[in-house]
């Protein structure tokens, strides 16, 4: 492992920059914008405005970075970026940061797509497996490691924007600095929805629905945490324990896919997520029952999302997964436009804690339909399932492509073995 890191260790180091950044202006999002006196459905608005920029990005940044190369779109993304965080505490105004929200996000979809052609150029059929978890421990220890720089200054400044905006802009140096001959940056066209859903029903509903799980707990929570009265270090923490459950508990869920019926396992995440929705919402803000329905609520998402993309490509051909990949990030992004602009409406109408019932009732459509699934097709033997690898929603196609590349090889490695 020391020898893979070897090679990769300066670009992982301008990732733990970039998720600081990113992850900063996250909760810091729903923190100033309660200062700013905004509803939940403005901030709903404003949250679902990011993954409309990252939609767009993750389809346009691939055909820029043919015409102008890695670098120029990395440094002009970077550029527009690190503009737009400084952007935020100049303009406070719901319809402001919505716009400024959507270029976040479209620069660091292609922030995303740059870099991480990058680092599936720097691995091989041997290592690729163990970089893409690398790359995945980075991003998430980034984001938690955000919420602590949150705890340390002012949402009612601008110095935190300036803090995120300084992160942003000084990752590019290693990054760039230690980046080799820029490969070939190619993005599979989408599969259509309706073959992708014919291919695998449960993959395609289920990753939609987590899309919406997800972008509410990343962009909701500490809007959330704000209007039931906790203080900005407890908004960090609550924040923190979303993502550190999904650090946590992404290597037994990992070990458990490859050992049995992912229906089943798909099933048992998604109501442990649905249960610690509503411990949540029976706490009244008890704090630490609080965090706790954080830490596992948060804990299933991201293992579900490998799942579905490993449940998927059990039913696919090689041939189709890239494409099956391209298609299932693109459902996932539509969901997360919607996710919180659900729950932003459900908090408006009733109370902050509408919260956890919406997501709640996200975790518990998912096991209802997994169960109804296991019911309409037939077990696949799990020596003929593709290995599991985690993936973090927050990726792109280019690393979504090279996990399902990595599966299919460890597949066809373990077939020439046994033969």
């Amino acid at each position: 492992m020391f020898q893979v890191l070897s090679g990769i260790w300066a670009l992982l180091i301008g990732i733990v920059l970039i998720m600081l950044g990113n992850g900063l202006h996250f909760t810091l999002i729903g923190l100033r914008g309660g200062i700013e006196g905004f509803s939940s459905s403005e901030l709903a608005i404003v949250t679902s405005g990011y993954f409309i920029g990252f939609l767009s990005g993750a389809r346009l940044t691939p055909r820029l970075i043919r015409r102008v190369g890695h670098v120029r779109v990395f440094a002009a993304l970077g550029s527009f970026m690190s503009a737009g965080l400084i952007a935020f505490p100049l303009l406070t105004e719901p319809w402001a940061w919505t716009l400024l929200r959507i270029l976040v996000g479209f620069c660091m979809s292609g922030i995303y797509v740059t870099a991480e052609s990058w680092l599936n150029d720097a691995a091989t059929n041997e290592t690729r497996g163990k970089v893409l978890s690398a790359y995945m421990i980075a991003q998430t220890l980034g984001i938690i490691g955000a919420q602590g720089l949150l705890a340390m200054g002012d949402a009612q400044t601008a110095g935190l924007f300036i803090v995120a905006s300084i992160l942003v802009s000084i990752s590019f140096a290693p990054i760039l600095l230690s980046a080799s001959a820029a490969p070939v940056t190619e993005v599979s066209r989408p599969m259509p929805l309706r073959d992708l859903f014919k291919g695998s029903p449960l993959g395609t509903v289920g990753i939609f629905l987590l899309g919406a799980a997800y972008a509410t707990q990343s962009g909701m929570g500490a809007v959330f945490g704000t209007q039931i009265g906790l203080s900005a270090p407890q908004v960090a923490l609550f924040v923190a324990m979303l993502f550190a459950g999904a650090l946590l508990l992404q290597y037994p869920v990992g070990w458990l896919s490859d050992r049995m019926d992912r229906r089943k396992l798909i099933f048992g995440a998604a109501l442990l997520g649905a249960a610690s929705c509503l411990v949540g919402w029976l706490t009244g803000g008890g704090l630490w029952l609080l965090m706790a329905a954080a830490f596992f609520a948060g804990g299933v998402t991201t293992p579900l999302y490998a799942l579905f993309l490993a449940y998927t490509n059990d039913y696919l051909s090689t041939e189709d997964m890239p494409a099956a990949s391209g298609g299932l990030v693109l459902t996932f992004g539509v969901g997360a436009i919607l996710g919180p602009l659900a729950a932003g409406w459900a908090m408006q109408q009733f109370d902050p804690f509408a919260f956890w019932l919406v997501l709640g009732g996200i975790f518990g459509a998912i096991a209802l339909y997994a169960l109804y699934r296991m019911t309409r097709r037939p077990t696949v033997p799990v020596s003929e399932t593709e290995s599991y690898l985690g993936v973090l929603p927050s990726t792109s196609a280019v690393a979504v492509e090279s996990a399902g590349a990595w599966a299919s090889e460890q597949a066809e490695a373990k077939d020439e073995s046994e033969a």
